[in-house]
């Protein structure tokens, strides 16, 4: 049975607030603001270094976590990790050249 004509219809009220979008949510909250800056900076290291690796080797790597003692590679497998350790002294170079100086850590990826 529907409400009589002369009473006024009934509002409901949302008590979920509207959605805020992941970026700025982001935005808003200073520890996720440092943590997608060093998120960045740690993608523009791998973009520095992506020239001086050969073959398909970029297909096998991952930009890692960056802190104060240096910068993370995480990498597929243990073949991969050798072949870039023979490889950090030059990406180390292309790193300073950049300006961006610092170790590089090879830490293998967990499956």
């Amino acid at each position: 049975m529907s409400a009589p004509r002369y009473l006024a219809p009934k509002i409901q009220r949302v008590s979920v607030p509207d959605p805020m979008p992941v970026a700025q949510a982001l935005r808003a909250h200073e520890g996720l603001v440092r943590l997608g800056e060093r998120l960045e900076a740690s993608r523009r290291r791998l973009r520095v270094i992506a020239p001086g690796l050969p073959g398909n080797l970029m297909a096998s790597i991952q930009p890692g976590p960056l802190d104060e003692d240096g910068w993370s590679l995480l990498v597929a497998n243990a073949s991969v990790a050798a072949k870039l350790r023979h490889l950090l002294p030059r990406l180390e170079a292309l790193l300073a050249q950049a300006g961006l100086p610092g170790r590089i850590r090879i830490k293998l990826l967990q499956q």
